[in-house]
């Protein structure tokens, strides 16, 4: 286990998301960890080309990329719900690993998600 790991494990590992999530990747191979962190960080480009595009964080479109990021993580990781999806979005800009990560797709992309969900999940 990684320091990220245990931080995870630390953090969250009493709550409902993180034992859905280990049981719903329990047996993810390499692969399938690979194929899944592509398809996030697809998500998350898709943003930075909306903010480059000059899609505002209300707009219907960044909704929609708001709506698709949160079925994405329910789909692979576990069921983010619009208040988990709100910390998220918190997180993006307040850990700057995340925003770094993010922010590799375009600068200021971090914070377009985060004022993108925040508008949605308000």
């Amino acid at each position: 286990m990684n320091t990220f790991d245990n931080e995870v494990k630390q953090r969250w590992g009493n709550t409902d998301a993180y034992k859905e999530s280990k049981q719903k990747t329990a047996d993810y191979s390499a692969d399938k960890w690979n194929d899944v962190n592509a398809g996030l960080d697809a998500v998350l480009a898709e943003f930075a080309v909306a903010l480059k595009d000059g899609t505002t964080p209300e707009s219907e479109s960044a909704k929609s990329l708001v709506k698709k990021l949160q079925q994405y993580i329910t789909d692979n990781f576990y069921t983010c719900t619009d208040e988990i999806l709100a910390g998220l979005g918190q997180m993006y800009v307040a850990d700057d690993r995340f925003k770094s990560n993010i922010d590799k797709n375009g600068a200021g992309t971090a914070e377009f998600i985060s004022e993108a969900i925040r508008i949605y999940c308000k």
